[in-house]
């Protein structure tokens, strides 16, 4: 298998784009990696994304994408794994550029949710779990995350303002990351104080509906200094590369408070790379709902089991800390438009590792590891990028 390196970058900035397609969108971020990378079209396109068809009343979306950039004729393929699409895209782009069948290939997200009514976007998101036993009973996707959360804070006699560290950590990265939906930070008041939507998730332990595409382009790195772009000189390097599955529906699952897939993807990435936990300098986990950080770190390793939610309070996610989490923002305050949250992560990973994280830059960051979670936890993709 060939190196595979990461050699354009490009992302819109999140948050309710009405004048604009979902084509247009997803067009805009793809233009602006293949100008980082100065090429000009790719031998083949991954496209991430959970709900055009429902959403935007368009299925085909890669082909379609595909013909709005001119790349008429490339292999262009949508990738859907829920709110995973977009790292499953990525693990497919990896995929064809170490095996050998593609050298440039162009691996996107994408999402528009914000033209639909709130009741049609929270009834396609809800696609992402078990369609018989959860989602015909009438139970929301985050009325799921609510049930994990409220079990967590019984089974570990974890305080009302226990998870509050997560979404406090989140906004303060945010509130200095220019395409973050939210840019501003909360205080431990402003969390107190917050609408509860489903208890006891309140509406700041839940990442927003919102709109965004992202995109990423890879080659081999045996061929990266022939290119053109800034990245031939300093590229990022795709170590590691796993996907993982566990039970749709959580009743099915021995224990729902153990994310076992991301254990597993974590364990398999880390393998493949041949590093430790401790080699990580820090994580871009899926933090859609604050209770997904705190099992996301104990599945990880990283702390031990019911005590993730202590790590957050007491510093430890931080930027300074010593296991850096959502370091512009994560899907809390950054935005998780689903299909593209896989791609918007890897890009805040490679930044990092590239000395491009600005104000939010982690000292000496050289490895870091990406996680993109489908449904509670059915489907997991994690990647590890070094220097």
């Amino acid at each position: 298998m060939r190196q595979v390196c990461i050699v354009g970058k490009g992302q819109l900035p999140i948050g309710e784009h009405w004048d604009k397609s979902i084509q247009h969108l997803a067009f805009e971020a793809i233009a602006a990696a293949l100008a980082d990378a100065q090429i000009e079209r790719p031998d083949a396109m991954f496209l991430g994304n959970m709900s055009s068809g429902v959403l935007s009343g368009q299925e085909n979306l890669a082909a379609s994408v595909a013909d709005f950039c001119g790349f008429r004729g490339i292999e262009a393929v949508k990738i859907e794994s829920a709110c995973a699409s977009g790292g499953a895209s990525l693990r497919m782009g990896y995929m064809a550029v170490a095996g050998g069948i593609h050298d440039l290939v162009v691996v996107a997200g994408v999402e528009k949710m914000t033209d639909s009514l709130g009741p049609d976007t929270t009834a396609a998101l809800s696609m992402a779990a078990d369609a018989v036993y959860e989602t015909f009973q009438g139970v929301s996707f985050t009325a799921l995350n609510a049930l994990l959360m409220q079990r967590y804070m019984w089974a570990y006699d974890v305080p009302d303002d226990g998870l509050a560290g997560f979404s406090l950590n989140a906004h303060r990265n945010g509130a200095q990351n220019p395409v973050a939906m939210f840019q501003q930070e909360i205080t431990a008041d402003d969390y107190a104080k917050a609408r509860v939507i489903s208890s006891p998730l309140n509406v700041l332990d839940s990442s927003p509906i919102c709109d965004g595409a992202a995109a990423l382009v890879l080659a081999p790195l045996d061929q990266v200094k022939s290119l053109g772009g800034a990245s031939r000189l300093d590229p990022v390097r795709i170590l590691g590369s796993a996907v993982t599955s566990d039970t749709l529906a959580l009743h099915d699952r021995q224990d729902p408070l153990h994310l076992t897939a991301v254990e597993e993807g974590s364990r398999q990435a880390l393998d493949q790379a041949g590093l430790l936990l401790s080699d990580l300098d820090f994580c871009e986990v899926h933090d859609a709902f604050s209770i997904l950080s705190a099992l996301s770190l104990e599945a990880i390793g990283y702390a031990p089991r019911g005590t993730g939610w202590r790590y957050a309070m007491e510093g430890y996610i931080d930027r300074q800390g010593e296991f850096p989490i959502s370091t512009q923002g994560g899907l809390k305050s950054r935005g998780h438009p689903v299909g593209a949250t896989g791609i918007y992560q890897a890009i805040e990973a490679a930044n990092q590792i590239q000395g491009l994280a600005g104000a939010n830059q982690v000292p000496g960051a050289q490895i870091g590891m990406v996680q993109n979670i489908g449904g509670s936890g059915a489907s997991v993709v994690t990647h590890l990028l070094s220097a």
